[in-house]
């Protein structure tokens, strides 16, 4: 099919550019190697079509999808998308990426290429051709300069040949693959396009899933990005994918993206509407009763839709105080174990199924957590976990904000609300990291989860790097019971460097028992806890995180910041990597780009800070082209990612 008919069944409704997760990613480089080869008649290249039904498509103009028919492109988005943009002269519909990537490309007459435009170098030069102008034109007005201009004369055939070459681009025929026919579900597409695309990006059902809807509901994915960005605003990082699971799973029941195949645009609109808001609730409630107020402790996000459709099976209200505290206990309990850490469709379909019918979907939940694991009771043990990847982690944050812990220096509250900047709720260690490094402690002991605990800013500045036997003392003094608040071991002998290993294993022990407690008194407690349900969507919250430039945190985000001054992907802080037979967590990564700096065209990549030899083992082994230094990765990327985009 002829490049101008491709772009015009676009218009037309009848091939549809799926917006895909990834978006447009292609860099300049890219796209003038396009026209370059397109130019000198080198292949560039089949698409890959899916032809579906689309009867209630909301398309471009007045028009209808011919005979109710759509064909979705699934492989050369990026090609076609390019194309349009520099012969239409404006993005495609669904476009999502940067419009400059294709915007100003000049086609020199003498020298026979293609460059975007530098203004030193091609103003007021009539041999620069403006691409974009010359195919929404014919060539004749091009020609009548050139006719003007005495030194042109010599070449002027060649010129105009090289015109017609340009102009001619798009009557280029591109072959095109199709798959069609009723078996050819969500599922078996995805398998189809990932064998034919082994060497590029892989489409995740996700990514087709989404596309679909997007040809019945050009704004969908427009609205969906609304709400991520207005979570994000407020301090919470969802993303795409993880969104439609929502309303999958809320308006099907079902985890797989394959049985959004039935619904109709307007189910999908009501169903990211249902979402949105059950989001929020259960966001307000996480916030008020369990004091997860933020991104950072937010643990389990995938147990989020499937309480969405608990939620949706009891009109959107949250239920009795009995029974949102077992929701409370079986969520707790998906964090600590990293329940959809892994095989998240599996897993989460398994779970909706048990949700649904009588009442007693939660118990059912509970009990097919106590199964898989025999025992939901917390151990010491479980606290040995390290650094603040852990996922006991947020329990540690939980348990501070339910059982009132105060701040040593003030003897006040701790949470999230209290005001001022000097204020500002942040990690502590117990034992100061520089005396442990001194007496040899490991990284692991150092950065133990037990050694950890919330301050204000103001409090854990003026600790500083002291002994604990000196400051503990001190404020235990000036605020009786604030120490003990915090599952601090009373034994002062423990205090001691020397009996560091002793004070964590104390530690683990009354943080053990706390935790049993508290999620005893969820589970059989009847009296309500008081609590205001406020709404975190109308607050704005500043998270806690490291206080100096030292610590390894501070070094992520600014390296994170730094890609993104570059114009590349921030990376995804504190990536979980499993295993993709078991679905078990083998690696906790510092900062990764699971799917590539530049997605789709370079290999994954991985930011390892201070980890030990076997982790960088693991991560290597996995796929991922690791780096233990910041300068090592940014050397990376300038040499080998932004190479291209600086020639």
């Amino acid at each position: 099919m002829k490049i101008d008919t491709i772009l015009a069944e676009i218009d037309l409704g009848a091939i549809a550019l799926p917006e895909f997760q990834r978006g447009y990613v292609w860099n300049r480089e890219q796209v003038r190697n396009l026209m370059e080869s397109l130019y000198r008649k080198h292949p560039v290249g089949a698409l890959l079509t899916w032809d579906t039904s689309a009867a209630t498509a909301e398309l471009r103009g007045d028009n209808q999808a011919p005979h109710g028919s759509l064909k979705l492109l699934l492989d050369g988005q990026q090609r076609i998308t390019s194309l349009y943009g520099i012969i239409k002269g404006q993005p495609p519909p669904f476009f999502d990426g940067n419009s400059q990537t294709f915007t100003g490309l000049y086609f020199n007459l003498k020298e026979e290429g293609f460059e975007f435009y530098a203004p030193f170098k091609m103003a007021n030069d009539p041999y620069w051709v403006n691409v974009t102008d010359l195919m929404k034109q014919n060539i004749g007005p091009y020609v009548q300069v050139l006719t003007g201009i005495p030194d042109a004369q010599p070449g002027l055939n060649t010129y105009i040949s090289r015109l017609g070459n340009v102009h001619n681009i798009k009557e280029i025929d591109l072959h095109i693959e199709e798959v069609a026919g009723e078996d050819k579900t969500v599922d078996v597409v995805v398998d189809i396009f990932n064998k034919v695309n082994s060497g590029g990006t892989k489409l995740s059902k996700g990514d087709l899933a989404l596309a679909k809807i997007c040809a019945d509901w050009r704004d969908a994915r427009r609205e969906m990005k609304a709400r991520l960005d207005n979570w994000a605003k407020h301090g919470y990082f969802f993303k795409l994918d993880w969104l439609l699971r929502c309303i999958t799973a809320l308006t099907t029941g079902e985890a797989l993206f394959s049985y959004l195949k039935d619904v109709s645009a307007d189910q999908f609109q009501e169903g990211l509407r249902k979402a949105e808001k059950a989001v929020n609730s259960l966001l307000n409630l996480f916030s008020a009763r369990l004091g997860l107020d933020h991104d950072r402790v937010l643990g389990s996000r995938y147990s989020l839709p499937l309480l969405a459709r608990y939620l949706a099976n009891r009109g959107g209200q949250l239920p009795g105080h009995p029974e949102i505290n077992k929701l409370l206990y079986w969520y707790i309990h998906t964090v600590l174990w990293g329940r959809y850490a892994g095989s998240t469709e599996t897993m989460l379909n398994q779970d909706l199924a048990a949700l649904e019918g009588d009442g007693s979907g939660l118990d059912r939940l509970i009990e097919g957590l106590g199964s898989s694991r025999g025992d939901l009771r917390l151990r010491a043990t479980d606290f040995q976990g390290w650094s603040k990847n852990a996922r006991f982690y947020p329990l540690l944050y939980m348990l501070t904000r339910v059982h009132h812990a105060r701040d040593w220096d003030t003897g006040i509250e701790l949470k999230m609300a209290l005001l001022g900047k000097g204020n500002r709720l942040e990690v502590h260690h117990i034992f100061p990291r520089s005396l442990l490094y001194q007496s040899g402690y490991t990284k692991s002991e150092v950065n133990a989860v037990a050694n950890f605990t919330f301050l204000t800013k103001e409090t854990n500045l003026r600790v500083s790097n002291r002994d604990p036997v000196e400051y503990l003392e001190e404020f235990a003094a000036k605020h009786p019971g604030a120490v003990e608040s915090h599952w601090i071991p009373m034994d002062r002998d423990l205090w001691r460097i020397d009996r560091y290993r002793d004070f964590l294993a104390a530690r683990r022990e009354l943080l053990a028992k706390a935790a049993n407690e508290f999620l005893d008194t969820l589970l059989t407690d009847t009296v309500a806890e008081p609590y205001v349900l406020t709404e975190v969507m109308e607050t704005e919250v500043t998270p806690p995180g490291g206080v100096t430039s030292e610590d390894e945190e501070s070094i992520l985000l600014e390296t994170s910041e730094w890609m993104a001054s570059q114009g590349l992907p921030e990376g995804e802080l504190l990536y979980e990597l499993a295993d993709e037979s078991t679905g078990a967590v083998i690696a906790l990564i510092d900062l990764a780009w699971p799917n590539g700096i530049q997605e789709g065209l370079s290999p994954p990549a991985a930011l390892l800070v201070g980890e030990d030899r076997e982790t960088e083992r693991i991560v290597n082994q996995a796929g991922f082209r690791c780096f233990t230094e910041v300068e090592a990765l940014q050397e990376y990327v300038m040499s080998e990612i932004l190479v291209l985009a600086l020639t």
